[in-house]
Order: C-alpha cells, then structure tokens, then sequence
C-alpha cells in the first residue's frame, strides 16, 4: 500500500504527517464474482469444506452423514444414551398422545389423525433430523390455522371426506415447501417472521383457541366456523340456554388440575413429570369417570369409536384437482410457513441451552420430508411443537431416538389401545388444549418487547389484535406487513450523524452518544450507517443538505471559522449502486458551488470499486480526497486549513504524491 506526505509550513506545531491511500481492490471476472456472492448467499455455512482433500470413499461416507445425520451419531450410540432416551421417549409418548387427539379436533379433523400424526412423522426425522430435543408433532397454532383456511373452502361436518382430502393434500404441499427451502437453502425467507412477529402471532392464536374450547366445556354441539373472539363470544353466550353444567363442571376441575401440576412443575423443576403425565392422567380419569357414572348420557359428549391398526396410505386421497387445488396449496404455503418458523426456532432454543448447533437448511429438508412422507400415510401437519420438545428436554434425552420410542409408543396405542379411548371426554381435551395454550401466552416477552424496542411492541401487539380479533391469517398478514415496512423505513431512511472527537485521542464519535466529544472547527464530520442505494440516495442527499445548511448557520451565529469541508464517514456503507452513484455526484456538486470540499473517509472496496469506474474518484473528487481514517482526513484538513492561513490558496490538491 502506499503513502502519502505532506509537510507543515515553517512554525507549525507537527513538523511531518503521512497518511495511507486508499486503493481499488483488484478486478475479479464476472463469473468469479457471481459465484462469489452466489456462495455468500445460499452456502455461508460452506458445507462443502469438509469434503476438500477427502478421498472418495471418504467423501461418501461424509455425504451420507451430511444427508442423514443419523450415520454420524448412531455408530457411537450406547445402552447408556438409550436409558436416557427410553426414559424421554416415554414421557413424552404420554403426552403426545392426548394432545394428537386434542389438536386433531381442533383442526375439525378426525381424532385418530392425531395418533398418526405421532408415529411416522418422528421416525422420518429420526432419520434426516439435527436436533437432539426436539420431539415432533402436531401443533394447536397449525391445527387452528389449517382448520381456519379449510373450513373456508369445504365444511368438515357436511363433506368430512372431501375435507380430510384436503387436509391431505395441504400437508403434502406444505412439506414440498419446507424441503424445496431446505434444498435450495432458501431458510431467509422464513427470517422475514420476527421474533415480534411470533410472538404476536403465537400469543393471538393461543387466546384465539382457548375462547373455541369453550364449546367443549360448555357441551354446545352448534358453534360458528369463524375465529376471531367477537363471533366467539357471540356464539358462546347466544346459547346460555344449551349449556351442560356436568360439562361444565368437569372442564373447569380438569383444568384447574391441570394448572396446577404444570404451577407445581414450575416451581419444582426436578418433578417435571408429573407435569407431563398429567394430561394422560386426565384422560384416563376422565374416561374412567365417564365410563361408571354414564355422563355420556347426561350431555357430556365422548370420542367414540376410534378405528385400530397402523397408519392406512392415503396417496389415492390426494386433491390435484380444481376447485380445491389452489386452498390445499395455499393452506399448505401458509401453515408450512408457520410451522418451519415454529420448529427451527424451538430446535435452536434447546440447541443454545446444550452448546450445540443445528443446521437450519437440514431442519427444513427434515420438516418437508417428514410431512411429504406424513401426507402420504394419513397424517396431517407436524412439526416441533415447544410443549412436547420441553418436556423431552427436561426429561434427559440425549439424542433422536426419543423421537423412535414416543413414535413405538404411539404404534403400539394404535393397535392394541384405541378401543380404551372411546369414554373419553370432549371436555378434557378441551382442558387439556386451554392449558398448553396459556403457556404459549407469553406476556412477559411482549413486556420485554415494550422496553427494549416499541417498534416491535407494536408489531407483536398488530400480530395479536389482528388473530383475536381478525382472523389468523389477517393476523399474521398484516404482522409481516408492518415487519416488511419497517425493513424498508430502515433502509430508506438510515441514520447520519454529525461526529466529534473524543479529547485527548485520534477517535471521532457520535456527539449524540459521547456528548462530550468536540467538532473540530471549520469540519463538518458525517456518517452514514447503511449501504446507499436507490431507496435511500435521494433521504441521503436531502439529509446531508440539511446537516450543511444547519452547520453554517450555527457556524454564523457562533462566529467560529467558517465551515470548509465536509467529510464523509463511508465505514458502514458496504455497497453502492448507480442512483448512489449519481448522487455522491449531486452531492458534490453542492458541495462546489458553496466552495466547500468533500472528502471521504474509509471508503470499502466494493464502493471505491464502483466509484472509479463511474470516474467519479478521478473525474470529480480526486484520489487525493480519501482517506483510510477519519482521524487522517481531519489531520490533512487541518493542515490545509493552516496552510490557507500562511499562504496564498494556489494549489489544488492538499499535498504532493510520492
């Protein structure tokens, strides 16, 4: 790299200066550069590193693990890691199985689907999984959204086989989804769902769910297919006259059991358990109460028969036909969407707790092949659901297999055990679902949410308030909406700043955050903190106008020396295009006719690159005018403001090149 010189005038209190130029990175093909971002874009992870100096052999082995994690833990598995999954396995085989028959009604859905829902889907991501605690499952906000979107279309009570077809076909579209972002690692577009976003969305499908429960405490057989809590409440209390007290009463004890487990459970973390079981445990008794005392009889309405054996292949019961082609590729689109988001984040979290990593893109291929696979065995869509995935947490497990025994578990409730759940309750399981769905409400993120970023309150509040009372997917639209908006109020309008000098250094800050930092007189120091680009050159021009304007003016009122030139503090700015281009050109010449001088500090190499190719650098500016620092441009503007003092203005440039 070169340097520069330039020498004090006789007097002067530094005898001698030198600076570093900035230079142009070298030019790359087009192709090279392609590919180059290209990687950036779809590989950051660089996947293909650990094949480099890999014999063949090798190479296969270390794609069969790449592809299936499987190969890579299972030859190291033992009995030891197997006492521990076994023991997971089980607890949360008993919770999964309530809950499937739970969140299969939900979604208007026969019951048994919530059982089938339990078996194949783990064992596919057994197999293509990369998360060790994550237990897989039906959710309540996926069953809730595809029973929303359905229902729309098709009445589950009028036309059930048509309906259930359709569910069907939405799986399989939703997992086409979920492996085609995994495949062409896509998973950014899963980002555009903040954590705001969530949970809004989460909080408002949970508050939305309980309030339909209603229906199952109270034992109404009538109730409205719409969603949002007005139409709810309406329908709930437009027939006080229909409620059973027997169902109320058990609903209201059930629940208030439940509560408090889960409280006991909280409050002693080592009892998890019991916590855990608890569902299972309300069904049996549920059931068991139902089956001595008749209550069936009574108004309180049971499961019924649920058929047994394995799970039947439903690929013949596959709508790819119009009408109801497009609602299955649209309820697929959206609750694969929702359920990607809802399992990578889940896998994440409990990854984060062991110090571990999961690779999101073979998460998305897991979720889409387990729910193509699901679709074609009468299984309707899984993912990881946080409820069941904390319970396998607490409960020790160590790695997939967990995921094996529930589903063994499961298979061996379809067969033999079925029959056991024709006594059960409809209330219990709406107790059961009003319990996990309170816990989804989370109250004291939306608290953090208020003091850390109201922006973000304000999404998370749009995400809630449009489910409650909207629907789920006015909801989650206009949360995504107002996320989306933001992005682009971030990017059109970035932020600039005036910087001073920190005393007694070389380092130059925001004089907003260090108040105490000084401006160095007859400078004006700008930075700018994004990319400039299209959508912002023309806020950047005005912006930078105005930080003039006011500083001249403050300059006059003062009686300090007169403003001489203004410098550009390009550190952040990573990248440029061509309406950036004209306006650094526009700026410039503003700059000129108030006979001022711009000067750029720290230019990166793509800018720089593409300003000496537009000639702006050479033509309009002049290499002479960057710098690498901020402190080297204000010590040569310095320098010239001292030399304009002793000598007569003649020269063009602020020093000689050598």
């Amino acid at each position: 790299m070169g340097t520069v010189d330039y020498t004090f005038p006789q007097g002067a209190d530094e005898p001698h200066r030198r600076h570093h130029t900035v230079e142009a990175p070298e030019p790359q093909p087009f192709l090279k550069s392609l590919q180059y971002s290209v990687k950036e874009t779809l590989f950051p992870d660089d996947p293909f590193r650990q094949f480099k100096n890999q014999n063949a052999s090798r190479k296969v082995v270390l794609g069969l693990q790449y592809f299936f994690p499987i190969c890579e833990w299972a030859p190291r598995y033992n009995l030891k890691l197997f006492k521990s999954d076994l023991i997971a396995g089980i607890t949360i085989a008993s919770l999964a199985i309530p809950q499937g028959i739970s969140y299969a009604k939900l979604a208007n859905l026969p019951p048994i689907l919530g059982l089938y829902s339990s078996f194949v889907p783990p064992l596919v991501y057994a197999v293509l999984g990369s998360s060790r605690d994550l237990a897989v499952g039906t959710t309540a906000v996926g069953s809730l959204l595809m029973g929303a979107m359905l229902s729309k279309e098709v009445n589950a009570e009028k036309d059930p086989k048509l309906y259930l077809h359709l569910a069907f076909t939405a799986t399989f579209f939703a997992g086409v989804l979920e492996a085609s972002l995994g495949i062409f690692r896509l998973g950014f577009i899963v980002d555009f769902l903040s954590h705001a976003t969530i949970v809004g969305f989460m909080g408002g499908a949970a508050t939305v769910v309980s309030l339909q429960q209603l229906k199952g405490i109270f034992g109404l057989k009538h109730f409205t297919e719409a969603t949002d809590i007005i139409s709810v409440m309406r329908s709930v209390f437009s027939q006080t006259h229909q409620w059973r007290w027997e169902s109320g009463v058990l609903g209201c004890g059930f629940l208030f059991f439940l509560l408090s487990t889960r409280y006991f459970s909280t409050k002693k973390p080592n009892f998890f358990w019991v916590a855990a079981m608890t569902p299972l445990t309300s069904v049996i008794l549920g059931s068991l109460l139902v089956y001595f005392t008749h209550a069936e009889r009574h108004g309180v309405q049971v499961i019924g028969n649920l058929k047994k054996g394995l799970n039947p292949l439903s690929l013949s019961d596959m709508v790819f036909t119009s009408p109801y082609m497009s609602t299955a590729v649209k309820t697929g689109i959206i609750t694969g969407i929702i359920a990607l988001a809802e399992g990578i984040a889940v896998g994440r979290s409990f990854a984060m707790f062991k110090n571990y990593n999961i690779d999101g893109n073979k998460e998305m291929l897991a979720f889409g092949m387990m729910n193509i696979v699901g679709s074609l065995t009468s299984c309707y869509l899984t993912t990881g659901p946080f409820s069941r995935s904390a319970v396998n947490f607490n409960a020790g497990c160590k790695t997939v297999v967990s995921n094996i025994v529930m589903a063994i578990a499961v298979m061996f409730t379809l067969l033999f055990l079925t029959p056991l759940f024709h006594y059960t309750p409809l209330v219990v399981l709406s107790s059961i679902i009003i319990s996990a769905m309170l816990g989804l409400i989370d109250y004291q993120a939306a608290i953090h949410l208020w003091n850390v970023d109201k922006f973000d309150f304000l999404v998370c509040m749009s995400a809630y308030f449009g489910v409650v009372f909207g629907s789920v997917e006015i909801g989650l639209v206009v949360a995504v909406a107002i996320s989306i908006a933001r992005l682009l109020l971030f990017m059109s309008r970035p932020r600039t700043a005036i910087k001073g000098n920190i005393p007694n250094s070389m380092i130059y800050r925001n004089t907003e955050q260090y108040p105490y930092s000084r401006t160095v007189p007859g400078l004006l120091i700008l930075e700018i903190d994004a990319p400039i680009y299209f959508a912002n050159a023309g806020y950047l021009r005005e912006r930078i106008t105005r930080w003039i304007n006011e500083e001249e003016e403050r300059v006059k009122t003062s009686g300090e020396n007169s403003l001489q030139y203004v410098i550009l503090d390009m550190s952040a700015v990573g990248n440029i295009d061509t309406s950036g281009i004209s306006m650094m050109e526009e700026i410039k010449k503003i700059i000129d006719r108030r006979a001022l001088k711009l000067v750029l500090a720290n230019p990166k190499g793509e800018v720089v690159k593409k300003l000496t190719r537009s000639k702006f650098i050479d033509d309009k500016l002049g290499r002479e005018w960057m710098f690498l620092t901020v402190g080297e441009a204000v010590e040569a503007c310095r320098f010239m403001l001292h030399t304009l003092k002793t000598e007569p203005a003649s020269k063009g440039e602020p020093w000689n090149n050598v």
